[in-house]
């Protein structure tokens, strides 16, 4: 093409670029082929189960997901555990009169979490009156599925602030009208809609691993019986629970691990143990962890929380020739010891210490290889290489709050990491400590498995609870024997009974596990037991503090009616 010509063809592509500019609204008016919209996107059995599957996942934002303060305030600040941080004070809840206030960021994301299940709940109920296309039997499993949702999030927040605005049905439009119910009323609203939730959905036998099922659902409605003092149907809800043939508590070695030094208890938290599946009857409901699958992101990374932040230990140890040298105790993070920790949240002396006496002290929960209470010196470059950190006296050269404390195994992967957080050497081979422990790297600071919400030792420990309730004191303690049996402790004494010695129970088959905080709340005791075993915030607490703040800002927004705020805040 010679320059003329090309000077006449960018012209006339510009005259062409001018004049189809001169119609710019057909130019960019979209056609889209589709959309989603409130009417259509509802409709099927597909979309009803992606919006029940954004249930189980506000369940394990609440688990994991939130901020790091809120995220572990529903175990720490409590009789098991406090916060181990000296940052600043709002990540300490060790100073309940001016952290637990109404603006504290805690209590507002717990409130927002519950309330989006709520919410969510709701809309799938509503859109399930509405559509024909699904078959009755996925219709029945979408509604148990969402009251079922609906009632978890009510619990916590009643366990946790008393009565709050009971909301029922889909909000299509802004509200700002909310009045509280009362606590009562709350759980009475909980207790019909496990009720009809227990009626529409299958037994845990018939379920996927992870799904909630009419024994899930059972287990919870005896805790709300109890809360309602309705002790005889706490006991029949519980029973059914464990009289159901698929349900049965671990009593042998079993799993992935269960030809290797341990116990049972140990084989409950080790990697593929969690599910069904895998054999175990024990479990109740189980939140689902699939290492590396996006959709799985949030992990559940109370190890790094829970255990010490033992990497940066530095000891000092007279060499061969009498001189003093101070090394690293450790080589690094490794998966004997369960990964990286920062401890930030450290059990109480009383879980480590008297919870383990009167009768408890061969408790297999108790065990080294539960609770290690001691590692070895890994470092080769340290005189004290191959002898005991508190044995041979070297843990009294650190800080006790945050860089030593016994480890609690039953959060972590112990020796069972993925291989991809192996730290290598130039030939990619896995780097191995003289102990035969893996060297990891420094972010390897989850679980990496899969974590239990409800396990069948806990059906055991409400009905304990709920034969309290009633005064009958030797079936509570034959329901707490049971459990301590598979423990190997010694048999409690009907005499023991009461609800200090069961909280007590709980603390030493559940911790970790349970929201303490939750607990603590339900049965009035946050403030005394935190009185009696917490160092920290023991000596701030005061009686108003066994229920939350109602966050400011939902008491600001609602304009059109008074949301009362708790007594003393």
């Amino acid at each position: 093409m010679n320059m003329k010509s090309l000077k006449y063809s960018i012209v006339f592509l510009a005259a062409c670029t001018l004049f189809a500019s001169c119609d710019e609204s057909k130019f960019l008016e979209e056609k889209p082929l589709d959309f989603y919209s409130p009417e259509n996107s509802m409709e099927t059995s597909a979309h009803f189960q992606s919006s029940v599957n954004y249930l189980y996942n506000r369940v394990r934002h609440l688990q994991w997901g939130t901020n790091t303060e809120a995220r572990f305030a529903l175990r720490y600040a409590t009789d098991f555990a406090f916060n181990a941080t000296d940052y600043y004070k709002a990540a300490k809840l060790n100073d309940y009169t001016n952290v637990m206030v109404p603006t504290y960021s805690v209590p507002l994301e717990i409130w927002k979490t519950c309330y989006t299940i709520i919410s969510n709940a709701n809309v799938i109920l509503n859109r399930l009156t509405l559509t024909e296309a699904i078959t009755d039997s996925d219709k029945d499993t979408f509604r148990g599925e969402a009251l079922f949702f609906r009632s978890y999030a009510y619990k916590i927040l009643a366990n946790l602030y008393g009565g709050v605005p009971l909301a029922l049905e889909e909000v299509e439009t802004p509200r700002r009208d909310y009045v509280r119910a009362t606590r009562e009323e709350v759980y009475d609203q909980i207790r019909k809609d496990l009720e009809e939730a227990e009626t529409l959905l299958d037994d845990i036998d018939k379920v996927k691993d992870g799904k909630i099922s009419k024994q899930m659902v059972e287990h919870l409605l005896s805790e709300i019986y109890i809360s309602l003092e309705q002790y005889d149907q706490a006991i029949s809800a519980a029973t059914r629970v464990i009289d159901y043939p698929a349900m049965a508590l671990m009593t042998s070695r079993f799993g992935s691990r269960k030809d290797e030094e341990g116990d049972v208890y140990w084989d409950l938290f080790r990697l593929n143990n969690q599910n069904r599946s895998s054999g175990n009857t024990e479990s109740l409901w189980v939140l689902q962890y699939d290492y590396q699958n996006p959709a799985s992101s949030t992990e559940y990374n109370m190890p790094w929380v829970v255990l010490p932040f033992y990497q940066n230990i530095q000891i000092s140890e007279k060499d061969a020739s009498g001189n003093e040298i101070k090394t690293n105790a450790f080589l690094g993070v490794t998966d004997g010891k369960g990964g990286r920790g920062v401890g930030w949240m450290q059990p109480t002396k009383y879980f480590f210490n008297d919870l383990w006496k009167n009768g408890s002290e061969n408790d297999m929960r108790n065990s080294s290889y539960n609770i290690m209470r001691d590692v070895r010196i890994d470092n080769p470059a340290s005189p004290a290489f191959g002898k005991w950190l508190v044995k041979d006296g070297y843990s009294t050269q650190v800080d006790s709050i945050r860089q030593w404390f016994p480890f609690l195994t039953k959060v972590s992967r112990m020796n069972n990491f993925p291989e991809d957080l192996y730290q290598k050497d130039s030939n990619g081979e896995p780097i191995v400590t003289e102990f035969g422990e893996h060297l990891l790297i420094n972010n390897a600071n989850s679980s990496y498995k899969d974590e239990y919400m409800y396990r069948l030792a806990e059906t055991y420990l409400l009905r304990a609870e709920a034969y309290i309730g009633k005064g009958d004191k030797e079936k509570a303690a034959a329901d707490v024997n049971v459990v301590r049996a598979r423990a190997k402790a010694e048999p409690a004494k009907a005499s023991e009974m009461d609800i200090d010695y069961l909280l007590d129970e709980r603390m030493r088959e559940l911790y970790v596990e349970e929201m303490r905080m939750v607990t603590l709340c339900r049965m009035g005791k946050l403030v005394d037991r935190n009185r009696k075993y917490n160092p920290k915030s023991g000596p701030s607490i005061s009686d108003y503090h066994n229920l939350w703040p109602i966050p400011f800002s939902e008491i600001e927004r609602n304009i059109f009616a008074e949301i009362k705020q708790n007594p003393g805040y």
